[in-house]
């Protein structure tokens, strides 16, 4: 005997794990040079140098037991204390190392969330589309529901008045990704803003408030200037996910953090019980050399100039063949219409013909539209254009 729930979680199939396999096997078949593999977001810019040179020095300097014993269980209180300096320092907001709860990455974060703000199975918490199809599992494992609103899809903002007619009784908190995955759009401080008048009067209404759970482990990736707004400055009732896997290209080290601030509405008792989440699901103590490292690279800032010539190029090149998105802000992504509306047959076809690999949007709850990570070679990228050429005129 198993648990069914899980075990359904264990056995359905992840169409970006699936694509990736399958680029691994026409790799040995056709040769890696003629496979186009755009579908894992997986940091291709290396770690900034510091991060590599503070590992070393920690491994020759550090005492072995100290290096790699544990933790308390929400961190070294001056890692997380390097952190609050580094978000005042940044975001003027005032944090302080006893708001921030260390886990092993964003998705332990997110969860320890969704547990700890779910009281009722009539709970609810609300995901704007397109968004990362995990918070399908990450948003329901604690026993609460998932609302979506559609996806707006000029601009890749958000439907306000979609979001309000979403929101009632049972709501518990808003998920904002931004940059997001998959579209790669900021939203803007006006944006931001509707949804905090939104939500205090929706918090007064209901009578209990109604947060923000901010997922930023994109937040350091942005082009063009472009700024992203830190949502604790916009919304009091905001609790922010964050990781360094995407800013510090470290996705294996799985190292991030909850932080609830002082402002937020129950502060101290969901602060309390995000650790208590944290405890049942085994996301304490987090790596020790990790956090170290973090303790001294907090302040290190990606180099972009890789990810930002691929986006240009990616998006340049498309639009000219006649493809239609919008152009990204941030993250690695570029989220495309496709040509015939089916995204599922278009990732099809382009797989068997072209061996290229694109990531229907379906799953993003943005059916019409694929997904590119375009975290990848820019040599990649010029080889694959012929293919995606091909394709729009296939459907001409």
């Amino acid at each position: 005997m198993v648990n069914e729930k899980y075990h359904g979680l264990g056995t359905a199939p992840s169409v970006i794990r699936e694509l990736f396999a399958y680029g691994l096997q026409q790799a040995k078949v056709v040769g890696k040079e003629n496979v186009f593999d755009y579908s894992l977001g997986n940091p291709s810019i290396p770690a900034p140098a510091k991060v590599n040179e503070t590992i070393k020095k920690l491994i020759d300097t550090t005492d072995s037991i100290q290096l790699h014993g544990y933790s308390m269980a929400p961190g070294f209180e001056n890692v997380r204390q390097a952190i609050a300096d580094n978000l005042n320092a940044r975001f003027n907001c005032n944090a302080k190392a006893s708001e921030l709860f260390m886990t092993c990455g964003c998705a332990p974060a997110l969860v320890s969330v969704a547990h700890a703000l779910t009281t009722s199975p009539e709970d609810e918490f609300i995901a704007i589309a397109p968004f990362f199809p995990e918070y399908n599992v990450f948003f329901t494992c604690a026993g609460a529901k998932l609302a979506v609103v559609p996806a707006d899809t000029v601009h890749f903002q958000i439907d306000m008045d979609a979001l309000e007619k979403t929101i009632n009784e049972h709501s518990v908190a808003v998920v904002i990704n931004s940059p997001n995955n998959p579209s790669g759009v900021v939203y803007t401080e006006e944006t931001l803003k509707k949804i905090a008048e939104l939500l205090e009067k929706k918090s007064k209404e209901y009578g209990h408030p109604i947060y923000i759970v901010a997922d930023e482990p994109y937040r350091e990736l942005v082009y063009d200037g472009v700024k992203v707004t830190f949502i604790p400055n916009v919304y009091d009732n905001t609790i922010v996910c964050y990781s360094w896997s995407k800013s510090l290209s470290l996705p294996g080290e799985r190292i991030g953090y909850v932080y609830v601030p002082e402002k937020c509405a129950d502060a101290k008792a969901v602060y309390d019980t995000v650790s208590g989440a944290a405890r049942e699901i085994g996301s304490v103590c987090p790596p020790t050399l990790t956090q170290k490292v973090i303790g001294e690279c907090v302040g290190e800032m990606p180099d972009l100039a890789a990810y930002e010539e691929n986006r240009n190029l990616l998006y340049n090149s498309l639009t000219e063949y006649g493809y239609e998105c919008a152009k990204p802000d941030g993250a690695f992504y570029l989220f495309v219409k496709a040509p015939n509306g089916d995204a599922v047959a278009y990732s099809e076809k382009a797989k068997l013909d072209h061996n290229l690999l694109v990531v229907p949007g379906d799953g993003f709850a943005c059916p019409g539209y694929f997904r590119l990570s375009y975290c990848v070679s820019n040599d990649m990228i010029k080889r694959s254009l012929p293919a995606f050429k091909a394709m729009i005129e296939s459907y001409k």
